[in-house]
């Protein structure tokens, strides 16, 4: 199943195309509606102010409900723009975003109002691709879930590894801010909302498990090893800068005896290991435990403090301050979009 995004941040829509959905399945869009609402900004004071509905609507690929086959069309209207904030970036790129390498890119033709096609907002369609890889791999008996992992230093309070499983997750998506332990999360958003106060932001990590994958899915090969399926969909993700998968960097640290995941039988006489440091994954092949992973997530580039750039029209450096709306942290936001970047992998690994 393949998905293209289009719309920019400030033009009248934003939607997605997917190709290749399986004929027949039930379109849930209580499900898309919900899945939607977990990303939507214009909440609190964690988040930007822009108020977007994001309301899907459905213009081909479904009929009575069910999808046809052919390619399924949604797009996302723009409610509330504000353009006039974004007349600097147009000759005054700003430092951490895709201002400077979109105009070479695209020969100074880019749209850059909010960022343009660069946007997060375009995780809004990739949140309702997601909804409905969701909606497949349920029929399936997979299940992809992710939460809060860290921000601005401060570390959840996550259960090891070995007891995740998808109710834990479950129960934390249905949270405001999906966090395992509510103390911890008070902490980062003490954190989020200081760094909005300065004028600042902050990033964070992402953990993401994907649970019910049978083993043998991936290959040791370049274009089939189940790490680089997941981080070809999850480095889609405006704002990720790094994945690792399992213990991930911590293996550095570790010895091969306690790096390594013991075999062992489960009660019903089927391989598994008693740890899962490789994340669900061996030699780019998937052995039947959870497929674990984390993302690490950019600081906001957006920011209100001066910040140097050039001024392309006098090719001169110049100050700038950025003005507009903007997510002092998209961390919280991103957990939804993880997993739906997570959940279109899964599905490309085991072949639909």
């Amino acid at each position: 199943m393949r998905y293209v995004l289009f719309g920019e941040s400030h033009g009248p829509a934003i939607g997605v195309v997917l190709e290749e959905v399986p004929a027949g399945l039930s379109l849930n869009m209580e499900f898309v509606a919900s899945e939607m609402a977990r990303r939507a900004p214009g909440k609190s004071a964690l988040s930007t102010s822009r108020r977007e509905a994001d309301q899907v609507q459905v213009l081909s690929g479904v009929f009575q409900g069910k999808t046809t086959g052919t390619p399924l069309c949604a797009v996302i209207l723009n409610t509330d723009v504000r353009s006039g904030d974004y007349a600097a970036p147009s000759h005054m790129p700003r430092p951490g975003h895709a201002d400077y390498t979109g105009r070479i890119r695209y020969g100074g033709f880019a749209d850059y109002r909010g960022g343009g096609h660069f946007s997060g907002r375009l995780t809004a369609p990739l949140v309702f691709a997601g909804a409905v890889a969701k909606l497949i791999l349920m029929e399936r008996g997979v299940f992809v879930g992710a939460g809060i992992q860290e921000i601005a230093g401060i570390r959840d309070e996550l259960p090891k590894e070995d007891l995740w499983n998808p109710e834990l997750f479950l129960e934390i998506s249905k949270r405001e801010f999906p966090v395992f332990s509510p103390a911890q999360g008070e902490k980062m958003q003490a954190a989020i909302l200081a760094a909005r106060t300065a004028g600042d932001s902050v990033g964070g990590i992402i953990s993401c498990a994907i649970f019910g994958l049978p083993g043998g899915l991936g290959g040791p090969d370049l274009e089939r090893t189940a790490e680089g399926e997941i981080a070809r969909q999850v480095f889609a993700v405006p704002a990720v800068k790094g994945i690792a998968f399992g213990a991930g960097f911590d293996f550095a640290r570790m010895r091969g005896s306690e790096a390594n995941d013991p075999l062992c039988l489960n009660e019903v006489g089927s391989v598994r290991t008693k740890t899962n440091h490789s994340g669900g994954i061996n030699g780019g092949i998937t052995n039947g435990m959870p497929l674990t992973f984390s993302v690490a997530m950019r600081p906001t580039p957006s920011i209100a403090l001066p910040q140097q750039t050039v001024d392309l029209d006098t090719e001169k450096e110049a100050v700038l301050s950025i003005k507009g709306r903007h997510d002092p942290c998209i961390v919280h936001r991103a957990v939804p979009v993880i997993e739906s970047a997570a959940a279109l992998a899964a599905l490309s690994l085991m072949g639909i």
